[in-house]
């Protein structure tokens, strides 16, 4: 993760916080402040308005909690479920900040580690299939009659190859298909042990997870719109050349993006 070596200053919110006080879902991710620098930055955004949140100029998790906890605690209990990625520091903002809320694992980054393993597993058998990763990568669903010709060809490299792409494509599914955190818990426990056999560290991310990551059960929360709202900031910050001054950056996203 980006690691933050400027000196912190808690800022204080600007004063109207309406855009917090009817916040019942929201997702917590980071963002680069400028393009090839280290310097993340934490973005929250309102998963039912889409609205741009918060920006706080710090990755560290206890500076989070701090400025966070600048809302009324009024306003912080109203939230429901807070939607974030595996990395050690956001669950325990969620929790810390948010009394009353559900901390909810996104699929999307529960499901990019599996792909990362998938993608060494054919990079290790030397497929010289050109659009190779593109097709193995993608949802199944999603690839053309064409491209599945060329999967199967793909896959006619390795027994084990051919395992791993199928495991992914149940994980997937597991998320299309449960309803409830006890019946995603149960489909995601019997994964794990089939995926022994190939998979290796993501198992034990899952597994260290797994409460939170059947979370997503309950309303299928994800991060979809703070994707979205990732994207947006991309544009900003090119048509801007970068930002080198926090507070500027700071408020021009919200300005664009908070209505």
């Amino acid at each position: 993760m980006g690691s933050n070596t400027r000196n912190f200053q808690t800022p204080v919110f600007p004063k109207k916080k309406d855009n917090w006080e009817s916040v019942k879902r929201l997702s917590i991710d980071e963002v680069s402040q400028r393009k090839g620098h280290g310097d993340f930055v934490t973005v929250l955004s309102d998963i039912d308005s889409g609205d741009l949140l918060e920006v706080i100029d710090s990755h560290k998790q206890e500076e989070i909690i701090t400025i966070l906890k600048q809302q009324p605690l009024e306003t912080r209990e109203k939230v429901e479920e807070v939607s974030v990625d595996m990395w050690g520091g956001f669950p325990k903002v969620g929790q810390e900040v948010f009394p009353n809320a559900k901390v909810v694992i996104d699929r999307f980054h529960v499901m990019q580690p599996v792909i990362k393993e998938l993608n060494q597993l054919r990079k290790s058998t030397g497929i010289k299939i050109k659009g190779s990763r593109f097709i193995l990568l993608r949802n199944n669903i999603d690839l053309t009659e064409e491209q599945k010709v060329k999967l199967e060809d793909i896959l006619k490299y390795s027994k084990r190859l051919r395992l791993a792409y199928t495991l992914k494509e149940d994980f997937r599914t597991i998320f299309e298909t449960c309803k409830t955190p006890e019946d995603g818990h149960e489909k995601l426990q019997a994964w794990i042990q089939k995926a022994k056999v190939v998979y290796g560290a993501v198992l034990e991310t899952i597994r260290n997870h797994l409460d939170n990551i059947c979370n997503y059960f309950l309303n299928h929360t994800s991060s979809g719109v703070m994707e979205g709202i990732n994207n947006r900031i991309k544009l900003i910050k090119r048509q801007a050349y970068g930002f080198v001054n926090f507070t500027n950056f700071r408020s021009r996203l919200l300005a664009c993006l908070s209505h």
